[in-house]
């Protein structure tokens, strides 16, 4: 079976590959199969998101799409900036900025976060398959580490005494809220394979 990912992130495909190929899944771009898209994200949930996303790819290429939406969830911002994360802070600013803003903003304020991945698959004759993954921290109050990415530096997991970018990426996988999301969605799709067996032999 062959899923089109519905992000142009070679990041992210690289890590969907390395979950699914056992399966015997292939999955690749949507440049792969002569689409090219943006899916503007209009939802107000990370499920919401993760939908569209899967829903437009697939429609687009004929083909079943997989997609993800993550976050940070802070408590003490009620639950900002959540699914606007890549956005947090309007237009024009980076990774950097963000996490700098984000900071700024929580001066004084208990540091208690999540980090939240939706991954939805949809298949052209209409079934979904939804995984959720979240991951539980809090925000330190410096940037620590050079890895990862977004929201990663200042991203602090107490247990292990370190942001998500001092971690390895093994070490990051093993416990980050994609790496569980798209676990749990592997043995959706394990499950649902060995239902439609017939289908995809």
């Amino acid at each position: 079976m062959k899923l089109v990912l519905a992000s142009k992130n070679e990041k992210k495909l690289i890590e969907m590959r390395e979950i699914l190929s056992h399966l015997g899944v292939e999955v690749c771009l949507p440049s792969d199969v002569g689409v090219d898209m943006d899916v503007e994200e209009t939802g107000t949930t990370f499920e919401e998101n993760s939908r569209l996303k899967a829903q437009a790819v697939m429609e687009a290429s004929g083909l079943p799409a997989i997609a993800d939406d993550s976050g940070l969830c802070v408590d003490a911002l009620g639950g900002a900036p959540g699914v606007y994360s890549a956005r947090y802070g309007g237009p024009g600013l980076d990774d950097v900025s963000r996490y700098r803003l984000l900071l700024e903003n929580l001066k004084g304020q208990p540091r208690g976060a999540k980090f939240v991945s939706v991954i939805t698959c949809c298949f052209p004759n209409g079934d979904v398959l939804t995984a959720r993954g979240e991951c539980p921290g809090t925000i330190a109050f410096a940037p620590m580490g050079k890895g990862g990415f977004g929201y990663d530096p200042v991203f602090f997991l107490p247990k292990l005494k370190k942001t998500f970018a001092q971690l390895t990426p093994e070490e990051k996988n093993a416990i980050s809220h994609r790496g569980e999301a798209l676990r749990a969605f592997r043995k959706e799709l394990e499950r649902y394979m060995r239902e439609k067996s017939e289908e995809f032999l």
